[in-house]
């Protein structure tokens, strides 16, 4: 199709004026429609943009970097390079993307808590130096594999009243810090900062104040050792909304003036994923399958049932594959309808599930739709997120292609940003080419 510009790996569609993302959506359907009806994504890279606009604006003093293995697709580490963010790498294989690229080894940092001793000699090989660690073990296996290694103490945050078991998973105590700060003296391993991460399903915001204070005491503690501390790292937990990184840049702001403040030498950094990623990417996914059974869930005030039917829908995408997410946490995304349908038309108690047939391999649980039939198509948004990855063969499943766009506007917004012709983003986007006549503008046909 002409208006694409090609890459190995991929290829990126620029939409004249008018043309949006739900046209986009209605020509792969009709396409997978004639051709096999498999699952499909559609990437927005210009929502990225708007995301790391909105971080500059709002948190300029924390440099992002961004976690790899919420979405490693080569199009969102591109344009993430080419807007000059950092990496938060957890494997050998990320670090590898990410060089491929051209960020330099100061841009990336080593994350997994629990380090495979051949990964952290690659990255002593090829210059990434920072790794964080939380306890002995790590601490020991870095001093005998990494000589370079500046090491960020990884301390535990109380961040259980947001719904999760906590995160005493990974992170360390406080009182343990002075006996790692002692442990790294002695192995010679140098630290030079402080990571903590507060969940992003912690509501309360109030942890940070906890956590920012128990990284100033590790600082200080440091202090005591001789150790120089330049870097603290705030962690992930961001959701993608403008509120709630108001909000929490107005709980920490003042609180790093006072703790970290401006000129004291130390960089302050996070670790956001889903922040950039989650809404930029769509998923399209057909029905293969359907059930009536009996409607189990109440449909009024004193009734345990209902005489109207129930439908199970099996789609051919599912928590073996995209919805991998939902074994560990509830889907944040509403099914939507792609045909039209009237807006009487009555509602069914309804449920999703993925072409597996396991009975964990359930996607929505409860929803109401309108009666749909096999080959009809269902659309999740806010689907970029921790579900870009090479599914299971346990069906024998085709992996969803993935569709890229961008709008001539978040291209000049892009540009705007300080993404010049240098930068490596001239691989994939050339200015030259963003120009798509009629003929070749995208098919709203259904």
């Amino acid at each position: 199709m002409k208006g694409f510009i090609d890459d190995a790996n991929y290829s990126v569609g620029l939409l004249d004026e008018g043309t949006n993302l739900g046209n986009v959506i209605d020509n792969y359907v009709y396409e997978h429609t004639l051709t096999g009806k498999n699952a499909f994504f559609v990437g927005d890279l210009g929502k990225i943009v708007k995301k790391h606009s909105q971080w500059q604006n709002i948190v300029a003093q924390i440099k992002p970097f961004y976690t790899v293995k919420c979405n490693s697709t080569p199009a969102v580490l591109e344009i993430l390079a080419a807007l000059g963010t950092g990496f938060a790498c957890s494997s050998k294989t990320e670090m590898a993307l990410v060089q491929e690229l051209g960020v330099s080894p100061e841009n990336i940092i080593y994350i997994s808590p629990c380090k495979q001793v051949s990964q952290i000699k690659y990255a002593a090989k090829v210059g990434v130096n920072i790794l964080t660690c939380d306890n002995e073990v790590e601490l020991k296996k870095i001093a005998r594999n990494h000589p370079n290694a500046k090491v960020l103490l990884h301390i535990a945050t109380e961040d259980n009243i947001g719904g999760e078991e906590g995160n005493m998973k990974f992170g360390t105590t406080l009182k343990n810090c002075r006996h790692l700060l002692e442990c790294a003296k002695e192995l010679d391993v140098q630290i030079i900062g402080v990571k903590f991460h507060v969940s992003s399903a912690c509501k309360e915001s109030q942890v940070y104040v906890h956590a920012l204070s128990d990284a100033r005491c590790v600082f200080d503690m440091a202090g005591e050792f001789g150790f120089t501390m330049n870097m603290l790292d705030i962690g992930g937990g961001f959701t993608g909304t403008q509120f709630q990184l108001e909000e929490v840049n107005h709980v920490i702001s003042p609180l790093l003036d006072v703790y970290f403040p401006e000129g004291s030498g130390i960089k302050i950094i996070s670790e956001p994923g889903s922040y950039y990623v989650s809404s930029a990417f769509t998923l399209a996914v057909n029905i293969i399958a359907k059930k009536v059974v009996e409607n189990k869930f109440s449909s009024g005030v004193g009734k345990t049932g209902s005489d109207e039917p129930a439908f199970m829908y099996y789609l051919n995408d599912g928590v073996y594959g995209s919805f991998a997410s939902k074994l560990s946490e509830d889907l944040n995304t509403i099914p939507e309808v792609h045909k039209k349908y009237k807006e009487d038309e009555p509602l069914f108690t309804s449920s999703l599930w993925g072409p597996s047939c396991d009975e964990l391999d359930q996607i929505v649980e409860n929803c109401l739709l309108p009666e749909l039939n096999v080959g009809d198509w269902l659309i999740f948004d806010n689907m970029g997120a921790d579900s870009l990855h090479e599914p299971s063969a346990f069906n024998d499943f085709q992996k969803p292609a993935i569709y890229y766009m961008m709008s001539y506007s978040d291209w000049y917004e892009m540009q705007d940003a300080g993404i010049t012709s240098d930068t490596m983003i001239k691989n994939f986007f050339m200015p030259s080419c963003i120009h798509l006549s009629q003929e070749d503008s995208f098919s709203t046909e259904a």
